[in-house]
């Protein structure tokens, strides 16, 4: 399956996967590597932008424009006239996928445009009167609705589940990790997929790329692939192994290939394919008053973090065995906070009674 599937994979495919598995950042690419318009359509589907609607073309044309005045304007570039304003915006995808000086701009101009697009529809989140569960509920039906189209076009997907994280999941995350606060808590909303085999993970990345997630806005940092090492997949698949050297070059994502990437509260077994996505959603009438025309400068997209869990059957099993359990990772989480809410006690300490030194008569209860 997996090969058949990733028989036509485009050097655009695999440059997306190895980002996806990764968490590195397209600000640092040297190029993009679309080989097509039909690649760039697709790419920009994904984002929610319908290149045969008028004015979908017009908001990227604003982007580009707003771009070009930022970088002319603050940091001193002066952008050629063709890639500034003359070709179709469209076209600026596959400038940047070329050789040569006026690629560099066209990357430039795109990596600009990206942060705006994206900047723009974060303040739009904040502004539209809807709740987080409108919100949630919008990017559930979206992706359940992409999951069941790779499902029937004949994807083995064993199994797929979604939820939200519970507020009481959100506050022990939170106590647990120093770093942690409200704000980047990208796991609320949550969907696991599982394949039947090893071999049919590739080719299931592969299709949420095409259909689902924009590469370009997974989260940088926070991708987890414990599964798939990406060099030795690209030796094996055929369709992937042609563009091997012709990858650019990604630190970041080199890097990860020698990074045990693993939560500190997971079992020393536990395997998975974790990332997390900024999850382009298009409003409509449907989430409730519609903004002035000074928010609708912003666009018609908004973003909502978004995480998912990717494994086969074999891994999944693996990882509900003994230390790999989700009973005995929320154990040691539970331990954590327990010894940073009673004033420092060190995580492998057993659990019980604490005297606390202002109350002595304190005793320490279970039902916390």
């Amino acid at each position: 399956m997996t090969h058949n599937a990733l028989s036509q994979a485009s050097l655009a495919d695999v440059e997306a996967l190895r980002l996806l598995l990764a968490g590195s950042s397209v600000i640092d690419w040297q190029r993009l590597s679309f080989a097509d318009l039909t690649e760039v359509d697709r790419f920009l589907k994904t984002h929610e932008f319908d290149v045969h609607k008028p004015e979908v073309l017009a908001r990227l044309e604003a982007l580009r424009e707003d771009a070009v005045e930022y970088l002319t304007r603050s940091l001193g570039y002066r952008i050629p006239a063709e890639v500034a304003h003359e070709m179709p915006v469209r076209e600026l995808f596959l400038l940047a996928s070329s050789r040569g000086r006026r690629q560099a701009y066209a990357c430039i101009v795109l990596k600009a445009m990206h942060v705006m697009h994206h900047l723009a529809g974060r303040e739009l989140l904040f502004v539209l009167p809807v709740s987080d569960d409108e919100v949630f509920a919008l990017v559930e039906r979206k992706v359940v609705d992409t999951v069941e189209q790779i499902r029937a076009a004949g994807y083995p997907i064993v199994e797929f589940a979604w939820s939200r994280k519970e507020h009481d999941s959100i506050v022990t995350k939170l106590l647990a990790k120093r770093q942690s606060i409200a704000a980047n808590v990208f796991d609320k909303l949550r969907f696991r997929l599982v394949t039947r085999t090893l071999n049919d993970l590739p080719a299931v990345l592969n299709e949420l790329l095409q259909r689902l997630v924009p590469f370009n806005y997974v989260i940088p940092g926070e991708s987890v692939n414990g599964i798939l090492p990406f060099r030795r997949m690209v030796e094996s698949i055929p369709s992937f192994a042609r563009w091997a050297d012709k990858l650019q070059k990604d630190d970041a994502a080199e890097g990860q290939e020698h990074l045990s990437a693993q939560n500190e509260f997971s079992g020393p077994g536990y395997r998975i394919i974790n990332f997390v996505v900024d999850m382009p959603v298009r409003f409509g009438e449907d989430m409730g008053a519609v903004p002035t025309t000074g928010e609708l400068d912003k666009g018609h997209v908004i973003f909502v973090l978004t995480e998912f869990q990717v494994m086969d059957a074999e891994t999944a099993k693996r990882n509900e065995e003994g230390e790999n359990s989700h009973f005995a990772y929320k154990e040691r989480q539970y331990t954590r906070v327990k010894a940073r809410l009673e004033g420092g006690r060190k995580p492998d300490e057993p659990t019980g009674p604490v005297t606390l030194p202002d109350d002595p008569d304190y005793v320490d209860s279970d039902e916390d």
